[in-house]
């Protein structure tokens, strides 16, 4: 894609995840996103099939950049305990700092129909397994239990992450996200060490 033609995508997607956030998936229409974009709606079909592409998009787009920022950010001399410290601060830090996306991967992606969360389900994977990779690396380092799930423990952490944004977007964002770090991680690792 030309320079010009990315700025253009990323414009439509930033414009994508205002009107989602604001309006929830179903109550968003494509006009509306090409008009907050300041593109025709017409352009919006240029680099979009339809409203649940321009979703699926969004969640590729956002989570590859996340998942490229722990790849930045995490190095292999990073501890297992290190890694996810990490992990949690910068999914929580953009999260709270991003609103719109807070919104749109907390609320929208449960109220997607199967086939859409199956797609977004493989925009998430490679996040689902960096964490296992650090799981992992803990286990061969000794730093976590030899028994431990890794593939179930995975999940659990992603989800207990989940959980934790929701949870903060519930209550009306009253409390930082990212003073939770800390706390969320200590009860992770208190679960993966030996006993």
């Amino acid at each position: 894609m030309t320079s010009r033609k990315q700025e253009k995508f990323e414009m439509i997607l930033d414009a994508a995840e205002k009107v989602i956030a604001e309006n929830g998936f179903h109550g968003s229409q494509v006009a509306r996103i090409a008009k907050e974009a300041g593109v025709a709606d017409g352009t919006i079909y240029l680099y979009f099939k339809n409203k649940e592409d321009i979703l699926i998009s969004l969640f590729q787009n956002r989570l590859g950049s996340l998942v490229e920022s722990f790849k930045n950010n995490i190095s292999e001399q990073d501890s297992a305990e290190e890694a996810l410290y990490k992990i949690c601060d910068i999914h929580f830090s953009l999260l709270e700092e991003n609103i719109h996306l807070a919104y749109v991967t907390q609320i929208e992606l449960r109220q997607s129909s199967l086939e859409l969360r199956k797609a977004i389900g493989q925009a998430v994977k490679p996040y689902i397994q960096l964490i296992e990779h650090i799981l992992v690396k803990g286990v061969a380092d000794g730093s976590f239990r030899k028994s431990l799930d890794t593939r179930l423990t995975r999940q659990l952490i992603f989800g207990a992450m989940d959980e934790v944004v929701t949870s903060w977007l519930i209550s009306g964002q009253k409390y930082s996200l990212t003073a939770q770090v800390a706390n969320t991680v200590d009860f992770f690792i208190r679960g993966l060490k030996q006993v």
